[in-house]
């Protein structure tokens, strides 16, 4: 926190911290609407973890889910998400449903933002669930569209980790193309500046208001005041493993989806040393993670075979949870220690059997170790540390399940989001998500607790103002996406609400700095 009675580099309406998901959709509406506005990437590429993602939007009751003839409806999901959470939060709960259709109508306005609908099933079966998804994602984008643009988007994680930009001519997919979408339709408003390589470190206040923002540059540092109210939408503390083992979060920095070197925190920091408060500290979005022979970790779902061990060689969980919890089973099973590996046959002709980002090469997982392979399973048990009984008891057993159709120990295959992933054609048997493990050489890659970023944060009201200690909104500063507390608690109710919720939280917040409060549409 500083002092602002100090000179200023720049002033602006709105100064948006971070580029992801969250963060564009607050700099468009508030460009949208006139405001002068700028955003903050600390880093030389725009995205963030978004960029990464699937792009999927968890935003109930829109106009593009009645376009696809769904039946969703903002009473549906307020049902389902009581479910889930009780009435805990239930004002930000209410705020976000009903802002929730409004944004997207905002959003499609704009020739620059398209979106449909795209089969993907709520996590947890419960009253108002949609088994076949309510969440969409954004149409694929002409990269040329973006001009001298382009190269600013992070690219794909794979091609991100290996220093590589977007793939000359192809479309841009998934998080690349929310994130280009945002960013086009932004700065054509011709009100929104971004500005790259701008590391925010403080918060500047004048008479108890937070008024603007430092960060260090290339060129060293500044100052830059903003007229209305600064957002934080620059994600969460996942990168520092300091700061998750301070908030006992499981997992390691190493194995979070987050890009290197980003959300570490600081901007936590600089809001708590304002008086913020925080909440759900030891929260993440977690998943399983495949460990790569770098030591990092690819988020890893959609099991279309094998089956999950232990340390004992047994299983321990359903393989097909949605992936939060799996993650979640993992934690409860010993966390980042345990020693747990994905068990899987030649039925692939070696690979692995689900869904990675990035992508498996088992050449280079086997050259390194962190995928081993056996001609039998007493062999594969012994290169893993488990014993050879038990293992071949374990996967005897599964294979029984296999042919009978049934999952006793687990009950993989009776809910909508396994079958969604199932192997389907290569099950021999009745359930496709019990695919026996009958095809050697076997296979066994090591797993761990991985995340896509950590959800606990600064603690915000329906017009995403940030709280102190006493509850009361601290005039000036205002917070979305994983850099805030997530409404949702312990939940993860489908595909896309971390993005879902920090676009319209994040539109929110610029709408009160606007002068258009929740409480009051």
């Amino acid at each position: 926190m500083r002092d602002g009675r100090q000179d200023w580099d720049a002033t602006h309406d709105v100064i948006v911290v971070g580029s992801g998901a969250g963060a564009m959709t607050g700099a468009l509406v508030a460009a949208g609407d006139g405001l002068d506005t700028v955003v903050l990437e600390r880093t030389a590429l725009l995205g963030g973890t978004s960029a990464y993602s699937g792009a999927a939007c968890w935003l109930p009751g829109t106009q593009v889910q009645e376009r696809a003839g769904l039946g969703d409806s903002t009473e549906a999901a307020d049902t389902y998400l009581r479910a889930l959470t009780g009435d805990a939060e239930e004002a930000r709960r209410t705020a976000f449903l009903r802002h929730a259709p409004e944004l997207v109508s905002r959003l499609e306005r704009d020739p620059a933002i398209e979106f449909e609908w795209r089969a993907f099933p709520d996590y947890v079966a419960a009253p108002g669930r949609m088994d076949a998804g309510r969440s969409f994602v954004p149409l694929d984008l002409d990269p040329e569209l973006l001009g001298a643009l382009l190269p600013l988007v992070r690219p794909a994680v794979d091609r991100d980790r290996a220093g590589q930009g977007h793939p000359a001519g192809a479309p841009m997919t998934a998080g690349r193309a929310l994130i280009g979408r945002l960013l086009l339709a932004a700065t054509r408003t011709g009100n929104a500046l971004v500005r790259t390589e701008h590391h925010v470190t403080a918060l500047v206040t004048e008479d108890g208001r937070v008024t603007g923002v430092e960060a260090r540059t290339p060129h060293g540092s500044v100052r830059i005041r903003a007229r209305r109210g600064v957002l934080l939408a620059a994600g969460g503390f996942e990168g520092d493993d300091a700061l998750r083992a301070e908030h006992r979060v499981p997992g390691a920095a190493a194995w979070s989806m987050a890009p290197r070197g980003t959300n570490t925190g600081e901007l936590l920091g600089a809001a708590v040393a304002a008086g913020a408060a925080t909440g759900l500290m030891g929260e993440a979005w977690w998943c399983p993670g495949t460990e790569l022979p770098d030591g990092s970790a690819a988020f890893t779902l959609g099991l279309r075979g094998g089956l999950m061990v232990d340390g004992s060689g047994r299983r321990f969980a359903n393989e097909s949870l949605p992936y939060d919890r799996m993650g979640r089973a993992l934690a409860a099973h010993g966390g980042a220690d345990a020693p747990v590996h994905l068990i899987f046959d030649s039925r692939e002709g070696g690979a692995l059997p689900a869904i990675t980002v990035p992508p498996a090469d088992p050449a280079d997982h086997l050259a390194a170790g962190t995928w081993v392979r056996a001609e039998s399973l007493p062999e594969l048990a012994a290169l893993i540390g488990v014993p050879a009984g038990t293992l071949a008891d374990t996967v005897g057993r599964f294979n029984g399940f296999a042919a009978a159709g049934t999952d006793e120990d687990h009950h993989r295959g009776e809910d909508p989001y396994d079958l969604f992933f199932a192997a389907g054609k290569n099950a021999p048997g009745p359930n496709p998500c019990l695919v026996p493990l009958d095809r050697p050489p076997y296979y066994a890659a090591r797993v761990v607790l991985a995340d896509l970023g950590t959800k606990g944060g600064l603690r915000t009201d329906v017009d995403a103002r940030v709280l102190d200690t006493d509850g009361r909104p601290l005039a000036g500063l205002y917070a979305a996406g994983n850099t805030s507390a997530s409404f949702t608690g312990g939940v993860y109710p489908g595909p896309g609400v971390p993005i879902g919720t920090a676009m319209v939280f994040a539109s929110l917040a610029v709408r009160h700095m606007a002068g258009q409060p929740a409480g009051a549409v």
